[in-house]
């Protein structure tokens, strides 16, 4: 079991969501201040997508996050930023003709992805770690080997931290050989990602067969979604990991009941603390995931 644990928030996603949840941050102003109360509420990282402000729909515009981090920094709140790269990698199969991408392709150059990483520098990105069926439609998550190698040599370039996003085992197998080539620093950082259709689901054989293969000093952290998002806390925390919550991944905080980020940060608090664990600071969180210290704002610090 985990005595010490990070929690991080995952304040908006780019999934279709916006029309489900009437409070859900969708400007950058609004995911600004999300961020800033999970960061209150526990949260030690903030996992950041932007979205077009006037259709709610995800966005990888380098605008938008530039006034979610701008906003973000000059608060007196300290936190861990945790940008997203996974826009760009959006493929849509033709209906007609399935040689050709359909309407709402983003696939992009995976340098192009990085754009307000390059700009923004923060001290973590995400690297999701493979392809997927990403539902029942047509969508499929592009993630091409190549792609990935390129973007793990840009942003240890950047010096910015990946967050290794797996969703299934065989991405995990690969994300294991970026280390042995080299692509990853000493100690990398990695999220599980479990019930995302067509990707692992909530199994705890799963993350235990994984986290076995991982040294002991390995940060990592995991989550599930929707009703399981509460229970994977527990789960993760018994396993020895770190946890992730927040609107991307589940809107409710019981049923019928719509939550905010810090209503799902403070539930996730009380179950660490009901465990007997207590819940890292940002400052701690650096030191913890391998990043270099900062000093932490005025009354912020370890619950």
């Amino acid at each position: 079991m985990n005595q010490e644990v990070v929690i991080t928030c995952a304040i908006t996603g780019s999934a279709d969501t916006s029309s489900l949840h009437s409070g859900l941050p969708v400007t950058p102003e609004q995911i600004a201040a999300s961020a800033i109360e999970a960061a209150k509420a526990g949260a030690a990282v903030v996992h950041i997508h932007v979205r077009d402000p006037k259709t709610g729909a995800g966005s990888r515009d380098p605008v938008l996050f530039r006034e979610v981090v701008e906003r973000i920094r000059a608060s007196e709140q300290d936190v861990v930023l945790n940008l997203t790269a996974g826009m760009g990698g959006d493929f849509y199969v033709g209906e007609e003709n399935p040689a050709e991408p359909g309407p709402g392709t983003d696939f992009v150059d995976p340098i192009l992805r990085l754009a307000h990483v390059d700009e923004l520098l923060p001290e973590i990105c995400t690297l999701d770690c493979g392809s997927m069926n990403f539902g029942d439609d047509l969508y499929v998550m592009m993630n091409p080997p190549p792609h990935l190698r390129a973007q793990a040599e840009h942003v240890k370039a950047l010096g910015v931290k990946p967050e290794l996003e797996i969703f299934d085992t065989g991405q995990f197998a690969f994300a294991l050989k970026m280390v042995r080539e080299g692509l990853l620093d000493e100690r990398p950082m990695y999220q599980f990602c479990h019930d995302i259709a067509w990707g692992m689901p909530a199994d705890v054989g799963l993350l235990k067969n994984m986290v076995d293969q991982l040294p002991p000093d390995t940060f990592w952290t995991s989550f599930a979604i929707s009703r399981m998002q509460m229970p994977w806390v527990a789960q993760s925390i018994l396993l020895g990991g770190h946890v992730r919550v927040g609107l991307e991944d589940n809107l409710y905080l019981e049923k019928g009941v719509l939550a905010s980020n810090a209503q799902l940060v403070e539930r996730a608090v009380s179950i660490v603390e009901n465990l007997g664990a207590r819940v890292a600071g940002p400052e701690r969180a650096r030191a913890l995931i391998g990043l270099p210290a900062r000093s932490p704002h005025p009354g912020t610090g370890d619950r």
